[in-house]
């Protein structure tokens, strides 16, 4: 009963637009928060905000408990001018369609890898996006791959709308029998009108071409087709969207590739290079983007830690290391600075009165 309720629900919702914003608000990306500790936002702690309106996630799992539930309604009432007349027109109504599942792709051995990648993204879109402010997938950033790729599988049997972190883990999951593909965590955060945005894709790079899976409120804020020769050149792209938006683009975080082994259980490198974009002129930005693409490709070879099996002890060290050895460091490579800070004198945005454009 859930299923069909919730995924009529949200269906009809984008009859009367986002639900995450006013009236006059315009709706285009995915997370956004407000200015606070980094590591806090990676953990995706109650609080999170999208543009100053706070979202929910929800962590009781599927069906969703009467609580979350009724939290997700209150929710709506409150950010929708109409929300709380039309959230009982839906919920009173009788007649609302069953949702059905959908299927994932499925390829000839002939399919070129721009064409998988383009049913992939249909897939997710086809999802649509969740615009009730409460996001019914858990991701914490924290666990191994092996448990995210488990999440994704919920999502395919849910058939529910995502959000884009959300989206990032079902691509990574669509795309993991496609060896020839290495795709990595791209994360932005941009600011406007005094509020600060997060939005996250998935970076695609095969044929030595870069591309992005994913899933916004905006077309040009999620997927681009694998035809941008550097890295530099794929942000740059998002760049220019934003500014469409008068949003400035102010953080990139960009991740090491990801595993094709579902069963891994190493934790994805969301963030392994840090880029202060209003930091640096444009030349830096693709200097620094050029050193992350070979730190990237670096890593293609190495072999990385099997999983462990079922009947290994806990009190059993590392197969790889000798007692003897010394311990190893952290996988993750010391972040590099972004340069030396250059001051820009950013043109203000006009004046808005108020108008928040989220992302």
């Amino acid at each position: 009963m859930f299923l069909t309720c919730c995924g009529s629900v949200t269906s009809r919702f984008q009859d009367w637009g986002p639900l995450c914003g006013g009236m006059l608000r315009t709706t285009v990306g995915c997370v956004g928060v407000e200015e606070r500790d980094e590591e806090q936002e990676d953990e995706g702690e109650e609080d999170l905000r999208d543009g100053g309106v706070p979202f929910f996630v929800n962590r009781g799992g599927l069906p969703v408990d009467e609580e979350t539930w009724e939290q997700m309604w209150r929710h709506v009432a409150r950010i929708h001018p109409n929300g709380e007349a039309i959230g009982k027109r839906i919920r009173g109504a009788s007649d609302l369609p069953k949702i059905p599942t959908l299927s994932v792709p499925t390829y000839q051995p002939t399919t070129s890898i721009p064409q998988r990648l383009e049913a992939i993204q249909k897939y997710i879109r086809d999802l649509q996006y969740n615009h009730t402010g409460t996001q019914f997938f858990e991701i914490k950033k924290s666990r191994p791959l092996t448990a995210l790729m488990d999440i994704a599988k919920e999502m395919i049997r849910e058939s529910l709308p995502i959000k884009c972190l959300e989206a990032v883990i079902l691509g990574i999951y669509l795309s993991n029998s496609m060896p020839g593909v290495e795709r990595f965590p791209l994360s932005f955060k941009t600011q406007f009108s005094g509020n600060h945005f997060c939005h996250i894709v998935l970076g695609v790079h095969s044929g030595g071409r870069f591309g992005a899976l994913g899933i916004s409120r905006r077309e040009d804020l999620m997927f681009k087709p694998l035809e941008f020769r550097t890295l530099a050149d794929l942000v740059q792209e998002f760049e220019g969207a934003y500014r469409g938006y008068w949003h400035t683009l102010r953080k990139v975080k960009i991740g090491q590739y990801v595993s094709h082994d579902p069963h891994s259980v190493e934790q994805i490198d969301w963030k392994h290079s840090i880029i202060d974009v209003d930091k640096l002129t444009k030349e830096e930005l693709r200097r620094e983007l050029e050193r992350h693409t070979r730190d990237m490709r670096l890593k293609i070879g190495k072999a990385a830690p099997p999983s462990p099996t079922k009947d290994r002890k806990s009190s059993m060290g590392s197969p790889l290391r000798n007692p003897g050895s010394p311990m190893r460091r952290n996988s993750r490579i010391e972040r590099r600075p972004s340069g030396e800070k250059k001051v820009l004198d950013p043109k203000p945005p006009p004046d808005m009165n108020g108008y928040q454009i989220r992302v």
